[in-house]
């Protein structure tokens, strides 16, 4: 069994200068092409619920599938609930199985902030599960605007509420179909000089691929995550899958087409977030 937390992946990738990728998933196709291009990689892999996937399926049915991901596969895998808004959601997530959990209270003053993932960050170390939590809020493309990490913030942050990684917004953006201006590098520098945490990046996919190369191995940035840009992936597959022959209508052949496609994009999506 493969079944890991979030902690027991993110310290050796700390200490061992590599990161690992958290892969936003929206159903069985996806979750098991990432866990394939991990196992084709010799990677560790972070199975994400976020939620419009909660929207799609049950949290219950969730944790299912990616234990089973998990029991089958021949690398670590975290079963992880990704922007957790309320202590029920993660309560809800933990007993269905999940073994990382990440609390979004980024929107709220950075009192209550702390409070209340300091709060899910107990009850998800007494079931011995991992927990996320977000300091300083990171803004949709189209949408809502970022406001950055104060370090200062950030220091408080980790040392009151016991997150075993922390997530920052330094430049990075949701929902990004381009890779743009990139990461913030000065502000990193200044949130890793006064916190040891495992740091995450939200909006990954809007991060040019050199510049995520160079975090991963040069920074206390041990996670990314990815969404969109494998999202594009898998409905280029799946639109090319779907109009190869107007007359098909039987879906699992139809998704049968995408699972190479995106195996062959998430590899190169894990590839960036290796070692020397």
């Amino acid at each position: 069994m493969s079944l890991v937390t979030l902690a027991d992946i993110l310290q050796p990738a700390l200490r061992q200068h590599h990161a690992v990728a958290g892969l936003v998933t929206l159903g069985w196709e996806d979750m098991r092409a990432y866990v394939a291009a991990a196992e084709a990689e010799g990677v560790a892999v972070i199975l994400q619920a976020g939620p419009s996937c909660r929207e799609h399926t049950p949290l219950p049915i969730l944790g299912k599938m990616f234990r089973y991901l998990a029991e089958e596969a021949s690398v670590p895998v975290v079963a992880h609930l990704d922007h957790g808004y309320t202590f029920e959601e993660c309560k809800e997530a933990i007993e269905s199985g999940f073994t990382s959990v990440m609390f979004d209270g980024s929107r709220k003053a950075l009192a209550q902030n702390i409070d209340e993932t300091a709060a899910i960050v107990e009850m998800a170390h007494a079931a011995g599960v991992s927990c996320e939590g977000e300091i300083g809020f990171v803004g949709y493309s189209g949408g809502e605007g970022s406001a950055g990490t104060d370090p200062g913030e950030a220091a408080r942050f980790a040392r009151e509420t016991g997150v075993d990684a922390m997530a920052i917004s330094v430049g990075n953006v949701h929902l990004q179909q381009g890779k743009e201006g990139g990461l913030d590098e000065a502000r990193i520098r200044a949130i890793e000089a006064v916190t040891d945490l495992p740091l995450v990046i939200h909006g990954g996919s809007g991060v040019p691929v050199a510049q995520r190369r160079a975090l991963a191995r040069g920074s206390k940035i041990c996670k990314f995550n990815i969404g969109t840009e494998l999202r594009m992936a898998f409905g280029a597959a799946l639109r090319a899958a779907v109009n190869a022959d107007p007359d098909r209508f039987d879906r699992v052949q139809i998704m049968k087409e995408t699972h190479e496609p995106l195996v062959a994009a998430t590899r190169q999506v894990l590839q960036a977030f290796k070692g020397e």
